[in-house]
């Protein structure tokens, strides 16, 4: 049983071991624990899932709950996916944000055809500035 909740004091340490444990780390500059922290103490909305305690999977997002949603991390450890765990993760961010949102996230290459399964549909573009430090 995977147990959901809200959980914005999630610690530092916690996230850096499920986004190692699932791939993302790998594109997280999980290596800058101040930078981690900032990332964790201004989400607005940070979703947990958790199997017998141990954090198995994660969700944190920026909103202004009013228009728009940005779902910047979706991690599951790699043992526990293809477990509805990452689609219940992105359903209850949106809801925590509000549904009258769009919610909008950038598809790590690996995982682009995950998310037309899980409900999300694709955008043809997208246009960003990199990270400049």
């Amino acid at each position: 049983m995977i147990d959901y909740q809200l959980e914005p004091e999630l610690t530092t340490d916690a996230f850096i071991d499920v986004l190692i444990r699932s791939t993302l780390a790998q594109r997280r500059p999980v290596d800058d624990r101040p930078t981690i922290d900032k990332m964790l103490a201004r989400a607005d909305v940070l979703v947990t899932a958790r199997s017998e305690g141990k954090l198995v999977g994660v969700s944190r997002a920026i909103t202004d709950g009013a228009f728009c949603t940005y779902l910047s991390d979706l991690a599951v450890d790699q043992a526990f996916q293809r477990q509805g765990i990452g689609r219940e993760l992105i359903r209850r961010t949106h809801e925590a944000a509000g549904l009258n949102t769009m919610l909008i996230l950038l598809s790590a290459p690996l995982a682009a055809s995950y998310y037309p399964h899980v409900g999300l549909t694709q955008h043809p573009s997208c246009w960003f500035v990199p990270r400049q430090g």
